[in-house]
Formats: structure tokens, sequence, C-alpha cells
């Protein structure tokens, strides 16, 4: 337990009622788990304001109150705290509760739209590989070295957030890597975070659904950058129109990494074949065993953090050069015997798709025929529906169009919103399948030799949502039942 004062201090306090001198037995912001002695702080969420529920959290044994707006009725024997913005306080605290875990260790993060998992995955590797006792936060998995803890957000809450930074730290974790989503920058869940550095990958349209606009999405991406510390590093993409933009205001030394222009870090694509990566790294030939330009961009990005932590140059490639990256991120499916070859990958953005597509493209170098498989996710951004099915019609032989998460959505609606950017030229190639294991089972049966199969959308996720249902699903396992 620790005292109120403690777990608020560096919080922006603007009023305080009651004493602050009183046992914390536990920070909550979600009502259900409240118990007796804990402190509940009245986030606004996007569906539910906390404010709601604090004479509910006191009925349940709250003792102090963080919020943004004193309730109209005050209890006696309760503390009262109110803040400009709750969320934030959140964040603050949590670091204080646990000890301030990111201090402990050096904790790097991760942004963009594209390339998050694999990047922070890779360091974890990396540094593994070096010596090091690592940590990871990932959409993937959470990992306290080679422990496995399953992981349910991108960026987890504030709260479970610092939990995991303090059992890294009581782990023996020197390092962490987390991936660093626009949605916990912009709801504080990184609030009272000590980053060492900051990736910036790329950013394309992705999350209007909750940024409403690209220029609120690049600002909210814009303000990691802006808040790392001056003896931190800014490690920026300057091949996207953007990457330069991330590092304007940017107190931390600032860096840049590029495939195409003069940058702090330079690497250049000398071949990229199914069989791997031969990239010049600094000047260096090495060949990696990753796959496609976009990978090339992740595995720059991956060393010059490493020798902006000071890591050896020849230490870092020998260990990089072997690795493999993350689960569902362009994993090859072979069946030799019919000489197919299926590959599963999370694109699951315009950019992404893309990139993907011309990558499988460049590959096989007009050999047999691409065959893509292709949903959107229900309840999330429609404006990029009909711009995925003709990406993937542009630059596909043939297409099916199928289910990806449809959420509360009827799978039927999203695929009719994805036919309206169908070219008119691809109608005759271009197919609707309802279900997804069903449009997998078309794609390898129409296949012949020489052909890819792209699975684009869930990649490493074992399950499809469907009306609130989680219904166990791997395209990976699909594939290679059907290939």
């Amino acid at each position: 337990m620790k005292l109120l004062s403690d777990i608020l201090y560096k919080v922006n306090l603007l009023e305080v009622l009651g004493r602050t001198d009183i046992l914390v037995a536990s920070i909550q912001f979600d009502s259900r788990k409240i118990d007796k002695d804990s402190t509940f702080f009245a986030t606004r969420g996007t569906t539910n304001d906390g404010h709601q529920f604090i004479n509910d959290v006191i009925a349940k044994g709250a003792t102090a109150i963080v919020c943004e707006e004193f309730p109209s009725e005050l209890k006696d024997g309760i503390t009262y705290v109110k803040t400009s913005n709750a969320s934030k306080a959140l964040g603050i605290a949590a670091t204080n509760y646990f000890d301030n875990p990111s201090e402990k260790l050096q904790l790097v993060g991760v942004t963009g739209t594209n390339g998050k998992t694999t990047v922070a995955t890779l360091l974890h590797q990396l540094f593994s590989g070096l010596g090091y006792k690592c940590g990871l936060l990932s959409t993937v998995q959470n990992k306290i070295g080679e422990q496995i803890i399953p992981s349910t957000h991108t960026t987890p809450d504030a709260v479970s957030l610092n939990k995991l930074l303090h059992e890294m730290v009581e782990a023996g974790c020197d390092k962490a890597f987390m991936e660093v989503s626009s949605h916990a920058i912009h709801q504080n869940r990184i609030a009272g975070l000590n980053f060492v550095g900051g990736i910036f990958t790329n950013i394309t349209h992705d999350h209007l659904d909750y940024h409403k606009t690209f220029d609120e999405y690049i600002r909210v991406k814009k303000c990691f950058f802006d808040d790392m510390p001056s003896d931190g590093f800014a490690l920026s993409n300057i091949d996207d129109k953007r990457g330069n933009v991330m590092l304007q205001n940017s107190k931390a030394s600032r860096k840049t990494y590029s495939l195409r222009q003069m940058a702090d870090f330079k690497g250049t694509v000398l071949e990229n074949t199914l069989e791997g990566l031969l990239m010049q790294m600094d000047g260096t030939d090495v060949h990696f065993r990753m796959i496609g330009k976009f990978n090339a961009y992740n595995l720059l990005a991956v060393y010059a953090a490493a020798r902006l932590m000071n890591e050896k140059k020849e230490e870092v490639l020998q260990v990089l050069s072997s690795l493999k990256g993350a689960e569902g991120r362009f994993e090859v499916i072979r069946n030799t015997e019919r000489k197919l070859t299926g590959i599963v990958d999370y694109a699951h953005t315009p950019d992404a798709l893309q990139n993907v597509i011309e990558t499988i493209n460049n590959i096989r170098n007009g050999a047999g025929r691409l065959i893509t498989v292709v949903g959107c996710g229900g309840d999330r951004d429609r404006a990029k529906r009909p711009v995925m099915a003709e990406i993937a019609c542009k630059g596909s032989e043939l297409v099916i169009l199928t289910s990806d998460n449809p959420r509360s959505e009827e799978p039927e609606t999203i695929l009719n919103e994805m036919k309206t950017g169908i070219p008119f030229a691809k109608n005759r190639n271009t197919f609707s399948v309802t279900d997804r294991k069903e449009a997998i089972k078309l794609a390898c049966s129409m296949a012949s030799a020489d052909d890819v199969i792209l699975v684009a959308g869930k990649g490493h996720e074992k399950y499809q949502e469907i009306k609130g249902i989680k219904n166990h699903f791997d395209d990976v396992e699909v594939v290679r039942e059907f290939l």
C-alpha cells in the first residue's frame, strides 16, 4: 500500500477535499474492479464517463476519487481530488504506484501506422540475442524475458502497462520495447513514462473512425516525439513525407533513417527474394532472412536504434541477420509439391496492403499469378474499404473479397462497400465469399503452379469477431489446411 500523497506526485492538482495521508490499496479507472481502500480515477472514455460511477465505487470501498468535476454530493470520509485531466493523472499516478519502473530500465517506444509490431519484436529479439534480458509490449504478445503474456491491446491501459513494466524490472530486465498506438498517446496511457528513445515508422490513413481527421491522427503521433526527453533519441523514417514533421519540436536527439536519401542511417536493398533480403546497411552488405522492402525499413530502424543505444555495429548485424520478425507478418507457407506459396500478413490498411502486394509482385517477377484474399473490419474506418478492394484488384490477377472481423456489422454490408472500389475491367476476376474459411479454400483450389496466395488483414490473430463473439480462427492454420 502507498500513501495517496505519494501516488499524486507530479499530478496537476486543482483542488483537494479531504486527507492525502491515507493508504491506497489499488488505483483503478474501471468501476468493476474497485475494492476496499481503492483510489478511483474518473476518466472520460469514448463510450463511458467515469464521473457517473463515483457513488457506485464509494459504495464498493473506494476512499479517494480523482476527477475533473466534483460530484454534487460529497460523502464524509472520502478524499476528492480535482485535476484538469483525469486520464493523464491516472498515467502519472500509475508510474508512482508501481515505483516508476520506466526509470529503472531503458524503454523504447515505436509508433507509426505500419511496422510497429515487427520493429518492437525485432528489437526484443535482437537485444535478447545480444545478451540482455528484455521486455516486450506488442499487439501480438507481451513478454518478460521469454515468458509470454497474452496481449489484448496494442498498448495496455496505464495501470496494466506500469504493472507489466514493474514486473519486468522485478524479473531483472535491462530494456523494454513497446508499440505506442495513437489511441494510447491520445488517451494518456503513456503519461509519466520515461522513454530513452522513440521510433517513427510511417503514417498512412488509419483509425479515422477514432481520430476523425488525418491531420488529427498526425498531430497525436507527433505528440509522442514532442514529449520525448532531451537525453533521449527521436528516430524517424524520412522517406515518409511526415518523417521530418515528427522531429520538428522534439527536444530529443533527432536522428533519421532512409533507403532513398542521405540520412544518419542509410540502407540499400541489393536483392529481394523469397529467400530474404540482401542489403547494404551503413556500408556493409548483409543477408537477412526477412522479405520485402517494408521489412528493409523495419530492419534499418532496428539497426539504427541499436546503434543509438551504443551497441557495436558488427554484433548488431550478426544477430539481426538471423532474425525472422513477428508472427503473422509476411509469414510464408509453401507447398513444394504443387509449387505454391501462401503468404499471411496483417496488412489491414491501404498502404500496408499496397506494400505487401508490391513486394510479392517484385519477388515473383512475372511468374505465376497473385491471388489475394482480403476483407475489412467492421465498426472501423469505412473510407478505406473501396480503397483496399481497388489496391487488391490492381495488383492481383484474382481477388476474393471476404470477411475480416465484421464485429457488429453485417459482413455483406462491408463487402458491398468494398465492391464499389473494384475497377470495371477487374469485375470478372473478383469474387465475393462471405465465409473467410471458404474464401481461403477457394483461393487454394484455384491456384496452380508458381501462383502466390496472399491472405491479408488478420495476420497473427487467432480469432474472428462476429456479433460480439470471438470465434477461433487462424489464417495460417487455414492456409496450411488447404494449400
